[in-house]
């Protein structure tokens, strides 16, 4: 499937139907072939498991404390582990199994009904430990399962729970599904895969990875939406891949608009004495450099900030308009220069004439095909599943979305087409079929393992 994709767009290069110049990427959520209503969360399961660690240790003190079982030897004073469960319960088997022989060695009711009565308590301990070792098992396997991810589908374990536009119930529930980010360029998906990340921001860089791996080397611009601008995108295009990267962010467009530029409480508004390396508020106070300071996301990833805090703000006319700390406590700015330097890059790119038309194309590029894949074809649900079966089916099904393009777009596939004439009176549907099979046959007589181009 990605010879077929690799040789495709070599033919497109050959034909001069698109110019390498940059790729357009952008993703969209497909529902996965699973249940909607079978779903495991990762925060539940971490709870309930803390709840059944807690729980076996009390009663493992309790039963040591009315003597039931002897005292086994624990690697860790915190948690039992599976096997000391297992050994709690075969301690348990053995004193029930004693009071059963003593039951049927006994003659006398009035013994063997106190017997029966002794015997209640280790056995009901036995169920209870025979219970939280079978779900212990089960939180160890969906820990497993879920792997970087906070949820799973139980009917298809690589699906997770993400919100979608249009929801079977149109009531903004979740449901299992993929995230599939492409890369196209006129209008053709060039390259693709399956994310089980549902945010653009977190598929940005190994969908790149990909592209390069499997696909071809990435043109000098890349084009995306407000969705994957991040710190850590835009030093990845510029540092690791020396590529220009067309991105907005989310401020980006509210950063134009008149209100935000003539509001004096926003900081990004506020005079910055570069020499004195401290900004100046409303009021006339300065706001001076104090330190250094960095902040890791749940990802790992580091920024770094600078701390500036106000001289006093202590009986300031504006401070209720300017910050919301508690009274004592002076205005404080935190920035980003890594940051502000990439939004500046950002901001003078697009706003260039060459590479501004280029980021003006992204719409018209890669929103027609995710409208024709769900609008026309009706490819809103995977009807396979797990990761390797979803990404064959999504891709045979770019292959059928490139080749209506392409049969639209080379008039050679239609001897009575005319340039100019109407749509209306040209079946697009004739001529797919030869097209399919010299497509493949282009693909089937190249080497298996051909070169990128």
């Amino acid at each position: 499937m990605r010879q077929c994709f690799v040789q495709f767009r070599c033919q497109l290069v050959e034909e001069k139907q698109i110019e390498e110049e940059a790729i357009f990427i952008d993703g969209t959520k497909i529902e996965a072939n699973a249940n909607k209503y079978t779903f495991v969360w990762r925060k539940s399961v971490e709870r309930y498991s803390a709840g059944l660690v807690e729980r076996s240790n009390q009663m493992y003190e309790e039963l040591l404390e009315i003597e039931i079982i002897p005292e086994i030897e624990r690697e860790s004073s915190d948690k039992l582990s599976a096997g000391k469960l297992s050994s709690i319960i075969e301690s348990l088997d053995e004193t029930v199994q004693a009071y059963d022989e003593k039951i049927e060695a006994s003659d006398d009711t009035a013994v063997r009904k106190e017997l029966r009565t002794q015997r209640k308590e280790p056995k009901q301990y036995r169920k209870l430990f025979r219970d939280y070792l079978r779900r212990k098992e089960k939180y160890r396997t969906d820990m497993e399962i879920f792997g970087n991810f906070n949820s799973y589908s139980k009917t298809d374990h690589d699906a997770t729970f993400m919100r979608m536009k249009d929801d079977h119930m149109k009531n903004g529930q979740l449901k299992a599904g993929y995230d599939v980010q492409v890369a196209t360029e006129g209008q053709y998906t060039l390259a693709y895969n399956i994310f089980p990340n549902p945010t653009d921001t977190r598929t940005f860089i190994p969908f790149l990875d990909t592209i390069e791996k499997d696909f071809f080397e990435l043109p000098n611009h890349i084009v995306a939406d407000a969705g994957y601008g991040s710190e850590q995108n835009y030093g990845d295009v510029l540092e690791n891949r020396g590529r220009i990267p067309l991105i907005t962010y989310n401020q980006y467009r509210k950063e134009k608009k008149k209100k935000f530029r003539d509001d004096p409480f926003n900081t990004a508004n506020w005079a910055y004495d570069e020499q004195a390396d401290a900004f100046t508020c409303p009021n006339g106070q300065r706001l001076w450099f104090s330190n250094f300071f960095n902040r890791m996301d749940k990802y790992r990833f580091t920024r770094t900030f600078k701390a500036y805090e106000c001289e006093d703000c202590s009986g300031c006319p504006l401070r209720s308009l300017c910050t919301k700390a508690k009274d004592g406590n002076n205005r404080k700015l935190y920035v980003n220069e890594t940051w502000e330097s990439q939004k500046v890059y950002i901001r003078e790119k697009l706003s260039e004439e060459k590479t501004g038309e280029i980021y003006g194309k992204r719409k018209i590029d890669v929103e027609p095909v995710f409208g024709f894949l769900k609008a026309n074809l009706s490819f809103t649900r995977f009807s396979v599943r797990g990761n390797a079966k979803v990404k064959n089916e999504i891709g045979f099904t770019f292959v059928a979305v490139n080749l209506r393009k392409y049969t639209a777009m080379n008039s050679s596939w239609n001897p009575d087409y005319t340039k100019g004439k109407s749509k209306k009176t040209w079946n697009h549907q004739k001529p797919v079929v030869p097209c399919f099979f010299s497509y493949f046959r282009l693909v089937l007589s190249q080497p298996l393992f051909c070169g990128r181009k």
